[in-house]
């Protein structure tokens, strides 16, 4: 068996000051470089995603409380306890966690923003946590869990999927706690779940076995555990979820590897040993470990001055044909979902907070809904680096900014907007957003040096997103500071017109642009 590093692997001049000085500071285009001519009216429909494409993760170890990924700007010494990590790690990599206040009005509101969406509660916290539907607050767990998840803590999770228009994604407990004598899994915990959600008003949307079996060695699961053992336990695990939640899509692999069949825990193998059961394959992934895992790896990690490249954005569309291709062989015809993603596995790299990680976050989700995958799942809504919130006040990171642009322009009709080739610029159409006949452009400039141009017809309305730097965690629209005002109130998200069809892109800039009459029959 592969190592978890060695799985993950596999996965793998500053901006100018403010934007109003970008253009300025930015090289003329030149006659050699002209305008890239676009034609919204008649861009071609590609296929559709679902309309809660943009989802987000919100870790089981949240909504529990327990160690998590310690932000780099944490500054308090480090706790020497290992409850609850995997053995071999570094506790100092983590941080406690009080569980996340589900009801706190600013996380309502700003997650609200970015409905229609899944929320996936789940991570390898989820194999290992028992569920206490009695709500006796068990001090410590029975043997064979390390967690407990109360079931006030779950009702908070259903409360809070339904005040957000979030649709619930989870996964179930399958540690050495929930298995019989023969070491094969059995639904208890899970029919427990179950029965505590739909009693609650709710009901589980989706659902994966667990989380990424193809790294059973630090989740929970029994040394031996294998391709075979993962097929016997969902020869159990389907038939019980058809009956106990019939209307629940099941989800599998949940993997992390794009490893060959070689891997004894490979996505492979685990599709094979499964059958042909899942009604969507799904799959993890990141580009790269965080410098808190990658410590002894160091080639499984990136750097900020490689972030804006194309072999680091492009990562996730290689990821995305390996799976694609074994949906073909096991379940052809089954949608893909991709059940979570970040920048960096371990929590995030320093800089997942800042505007530079915007390009990626962007571009990812361009780049999917290309592909035709049908939900992209971001880790974490607010955990650790990665989160599109901070976790301390729920302050919106340049990410937050980003999702809510794709929210309120990208519809859910993919349109082929045509080959750039310009290196460095990347563009994505879909229909624009509730506008019968309209079209939404994204345009996403990665050159640190040089402006491109854009040529169009049609009446347009751009959203410029810039920063003073690119590891700066604050970011503009048209040359303003999104911010939220008095009572957390959100911006008004309003584009300005762009007075002509020609309009420049600064360099290392991502503009977003809704054009309402492009009449394009496609969007209609």
């Amino acid at each position: 068996m592969r190592s978890e590093n060695e799985v993950r692997i596999s996965l793998t001049r500053r901006a100018c000051l403010g934007a109003a000085l970008a253009i300025l500071c930015a090289p003329p285009a030149s006659a050699a470089d002209p305008s890239i001519a676009l034609a919204p009216t008649d861009m071609a429909r590609i296929g559709s995603i679902d309309e809660r494409f943009q989802s987000y993760n919100v870790e089981m170890v949240e909504v529990t409380g327990g160690r998590f990924w310690r932000p780099y700007a944490d500054r308090r010494k480090p706790s020497s306890k290992a409850d609850g990590i995997p053995a071999g790690r570094d506790p100092a990599m983590y941080a406690y966690r009080k569980p996340i206040d589900l009801a706190n009005p600013r996380l309502r509101k700003l997650a609200a923003a970015l409905g229609p969406a899944y929320l996936r509660v789940s991570g390898r916290w989820a194999n290992i946590a028992y569920f206490d539907d009695t709500d006796e607050n068990a001090r410590s767990p029975p043997p064979g869990f390390n967690g407990v998840l109360t079931r006030r803590q779950w009702k908070g999770v259903v409360d809070f999927a339904r005040a957000v228009d979030a649709r619930l994604v989870t996964s179930f407990a399958t540690g050495l706690g929930t298995r019989d004598a023969s070491g094969v899994w059995t639904p208890a915990q899970a029919q427990k779940l179950i029965a505590a959600t739909q009693a609650l008003g709710g009901n589980i949307a989706a659902a994966e076995f667990m989380n990424e079996p193809d790294l059973a060695a630090i989740g929970g699961l029994p040394s031996d555990y294998d391709a075979a053992s993962f097929g016997r336990d969902i020869a159990v695990f389907a038939p019980f979820l058809k009956h106990a939640s019939s209307e629940t899509i099941l989800l599998g692999p949940g993997t992390v590897s794009t490893g060959g069949s070689g891997d004894a825990l490979g996505s492979e193998k685990l599709l094979a040993a499964a059958g042909p059961v899942f009604d969507a394959i799904s799959f993890h992934y990141y580009g790269a470990l965080s410098p808190r895992c990658s410590k002894r790896v160091p080639s499984a990690a990136v750097s900020d001055s490689n972030a804006l490249s194309q072999d680091w954005l492009s990562g996730i569309d290689r990821a995305a044909s390996f799976y694609a291709n074994l949906r073909d062989r096991f379940a052809p015809g089954r949608p893909l979902w991709i059940t979570e993603t970040a920048d960096a596995a371990c929590g995030g790299n320093p800089w997942s907070s800042t505007f530079l990680d915007s390009f990626r976050y962007l571009d990812t989700l361009g780049r999917m809904a290309k592909r035709q995958v049908q939900v992209v799942m971001h880790n974490t809504l607010a955990a650790s680096d990665y989160g599109l919130l901070e976790e301390k006040d729920f302050t919106p990171r340049p990410n937050y900014w980003a999702a809510l642009l794709w929210r309120k322009l990208m519809g859910t009709v993919v349109l082929d907007v045509g080959s750039a080739a310009v290196p460095g610029l990347y563009l994505y159409a879909h229909c624009l957003r509730d506008t019968s006949g309209g079209v939404a452009l994204l345009a996403i400039n990665t050159d640190r040096m040089a402006r491109r141009s854009l040529a169009f017809s049609g009446t347009a309305r751009r959203y410029a997103l810039t920063a003073a730097n690119l590891t700066d965690t604050r970011v503009r629209m048209n040359g303003r500071e999104l911010r939220l005002a008095a009572n957390d109130e959100l911006p008004a998200l309003e584009g300005e017109p762009v007075a002509a069809s020609h309009t420049d892109l600064a360099p290392t800039s991502i503009a977003f642009f809704s054009i309402a009459d492009a009449a394009n029959p496609a969007c209609r």
